[in-house]
């Protein structure tokens, strides 16, 4: 029910924007969220938006670097990623849930994963 693309290679200092495409059943009811898993770690929080886009949180490692937005009209939730360093690479996954939480435990559908591989 969420489709995720939009990864690829960057050099460091680069932007990428990842897209979520959500059915429209799975969008008009849950908030959007953002994680990410690099090698070797846990999943981790990276962003997420209310339905209007209100609210947002961000991870304090991307604040003012990523911004997190959706277009309700196309069921899409957006990641624009911008000064792209070395330790954002990973495998980067859109999730909806009922809440807005940093916890991915609490979102209930998560997409298949994009990968992001910023290089030096």
């Amino acid at each position: 029910q969420l489709q995720a693309s939009g990864g690829g290679l960057v050099q460091a200092g680069g932007s990428l924007r990842l897209s979520c495409v959500a059915s429209e059943r799975t969008f008009s009811n849950y908030l959007m969220g953002w994680f990410r898993r690099a090698p070797g770690k846990e999943r981790e929080f990276v962003a997420a938006t209310s339905w209007s886009g209100g609210r947002i949180y961000y991870a304090d490692s991307v604040k003012g670097r990523f911004t997190i937005s959706r277009d309700n009209a196309k069921n899409t939730v957006y990641l624009q990623m911008n000064s792209l360093k070395l330790e954002d690479t990973a495998v980067y996954y859109c999730a909806a849930g009922p809440g807005l939480t940093t916890e991915p435990y609490e979102y209930n559908y998560w997409g298949q994963g994009t990968q992001v591989t910023v290089s030096s």
